[in-house]
């Protein structure tokens, strides 16, 4: 049987946690939306769907979200790591590397056999963490469709 329990960790005065009860709907749409380059115009029902889907950890500062590491995984073998966020006014206190170490820790992301993300300008960001360029690229495979919200949106 699956592991449901939520997990919580504090920081000081922040929380990360995987309680989607937690999650802020309307501030994750509008950070993706509109601050993100990889889901611009993303429609809030597409959000509700993905986060529904997922093992997400809200990142909270005095229970106003203000960050997300959303895991699609199978909890036995596979994550990748998507729509990880801390919005601006909180960058910059070590709260992105906090998430990914304890996300990457949580009991019910062990003994995967691959992690993965992808990422514009983040690389040595992800790399003190394990992460690397594809080993052997040639071997997988990607469909991409880069305007599927702005068909959506229109």
């Amino acid at each position: 049987m699956l592991n449901k329990l939520i997990e919580a960790y504090q920081k000081r005065e922040f929380l990360l946690s995987s309680d989607p009860k937690k999650l802020d709907i309307d501030i994750i749409h509008r950070y993706l939306s509109k601050n993100s380059y990889w889901a611009q115009n993303i429609p809030l029902n597409v959000v509700e769907r993905s986060l529904d889907n997922s093992l997400c950890f809200g990142l909270y500062h005095k229970k106003k979200q203000i960050g997300l590491v959303r895991v699609i995984t199978d909890k036995a073998t596979f994550a990748y790591l998507a729509d990880t966020f801390v919005i601006d006014e909180y960058q910059g206190k070590g709260l992105g590397t906090w998430m990914i170490e304890t996300v990457m820790k949580s009991s019910k992301l062990q003994g995967l056999r691959r992690w993965q993300l992808s990422t514009r300008d983040a690389h040595d960001f992800y790399q003190k963490f394990g992460f690397h360029a594809l080993e052997y690229p040639d071997r997988h495979m990607t469909i991409k469709n880069h305007n599927v919200y702005k068909k959506n949106s229109d």
